[in-house]
């Protein structure tokens, strides 16, 4: 069904049907930017090989990246607050596009570092893009819809590890900068097309329980201690994963596994090749896993058992993973208890802060990612002082035990102190 609006023809959300095709361009999109993220780790030896620059230089481009892709968020959700996501799913999809094309042409450190700031634009337009509009068309779904949604980012690069690491190996990693940078600026585009945000919130899709009472700005949001609080946790449990997701490859050769042949279900491939397409097919699963999980028995309790597994995951990785074998199945396992933050801290926000300002108020804390990036050359700085990485997973494993502690202790009790105050804003702010 639908009705005429001025020049528009709108689609009547009565029925949930149209929210589903909102859904599932969104996850396409997030898949074709998943290779900026995930798919960097194959580039760093190759650049390395190509100018002998420092792993640590070279890390810095990722750091630009994650930065660029999470800190703007919150001013290209407040675009896409007030004009849709169309427009902004558009020029995020031109600008991944340029910024893989100009990769591919780079010769000094300097051109590196912009190419991977325009991507890091572009990245962070699309995913904040994509997210905000899911848990605003999924107010009874948010945890999975967030989920699913970022799924797409998390093991969109899965099916791309195998022909990207052929095409360096085959024609360089000029070529595979080039040809992959255009296909997934241009299908991002054409999906750009289809994308619109909800007028309000689909007649049959009843919010959670302990929703916001009142729609917070972001001005409003960032005077709570709530959100700090999700900060906080939110930068101790990106920063684990992003130095695995960045420095995976210099692991496992530092671990002596990353040639290494290793078979699992019929497949035999390089332990370093084998774990990055677990790692990323792991890494997508797990983000509507638990997000479907933290919509049945709350978000708190999640994140206590995913945070805790991962934390416990990086302590064995650090004692085990030199056996090939188990580096595959651990790395994994590590992956599979870090995703799912980024469908858990989007669906937490919403709720607590409500859905008007959904796309800018969960940029605003998606920043946390950013933020903890810069924590990854570090993890390089460490390992060369202290002659091994198991000061640095160390250290990550401590912080994702502390954030699943946080969670249960401190987040869930004042999650409640909020749901339950007076409807006023004095009982709420600073």
């Amino acid at each position: 069904m639908t009705v005429a609006v001025g020049k528009e023809v709108v689609v009547s959300e009565s029925r949930s049907n149209y929210r589903w095709v909102q859904l599932l361009v969104g996850i396409v999109c997030m898949t074709m930017i998943a290779n900026l993220q995930y798919g960097w780790t194959l580039f760093v030896g190759p650049l390395h090989a190509a100018f002998g620059w420092k792993l640590t230089s070279i890390q810095v481009a990722f750091t630009i990246f994650v930065v660029c892709e999470t800190w703007l968020v919150p001013f290209e959700g407040y675009f896409e607050d007030l004009f849709g996501p169309k427009p902004l799913i558009a020029f995020g999809g031109v600008l991944v596009a340029v910024a893989w094309v100009l990769n591919s042409q780079v010769t000094g450190l300097s051109g590196l570092y912009i190419a991977q700031a325009i991507g890091g634009i572009g990245a962070g337009a699309i995913y904040g893009t994509c997210v905000g509009n899911a848990v605003k068309w999924f107010p009874d779904h948010r945890g999975l819809a967030a989920g699913l949604t970022a799924a797409g980012f998390g093991i969109g690069s899965a099916l791309t590890i195998v022909p990207i690491s052929n095409v360096i190996v085959a024609h360089g990693y000029q070529s595979a900068f080039l040809y992959f940078g255009l296909v997934q600026g241009i299908v991002v585009c054409i999906c750009a097309l289809l994308f619109r945000s909800p007028s309000k919130a689909p007649a049959d899709a009843a919010p959670p329980a302990d929703a916001a009472y009142r729609q917070f700005s972001p001005r409003e949001m960032l005077r709570t201690p709530l959100f700090w609080l999700l900060y906080a946790m939110f930068v101790m449990m990106a920063a684990g994963g992003l130095m695995a997701t960045a420095q995976l490859a210099p692991i496992a050769k530092d671990f002596g596994v990353a040639k290494v042949p290793v078979s699992f279900i019929g497949f035999t491939l390089p332990a370093l090749t084998f774990a990055l397409a677990l790692d990323r097919t792991l890494n997508g699963l797990t983000r509507p896993f638990f997000g479907w999980v933290s919509d049945r028995i709350g978000r708190e309790s999640t994140m206590f058992l995913a945070f805790g597994v991962e934390g416990l995951a990086i302590l064995a990785l650090s004692k085990y993973g030199h056996t090939p074998g188990l580096f595959v199945l651990l790395s994994g396992l590590v992956f599979f208890g870090w995703g799912e933050i980024y469908s858990l801290f989007p669906a937490t926000c919403t709720d607590s802060f409500g859905t008007k300002f959904a796309t800018t108020n969960a940029g605003l804390l998606y920043t946390a990612k950013g933020t903890a990036a810069l924590l990854v050359p570090f993890s390089s700085k460490l390992t060369e002082l202290s002659g091994s990485w198991h000061l640095v997973f160390l250290i990550a494993a401590a912080l994702n035990i502390l954030t699943a502690l946080l969670a249960i202790f401190v987040l869930r009790p004042l999650r409640r102190q909020y749901a339950g105050a007076a409807h006023s804003e004095t009982d709420l702010l600073e």
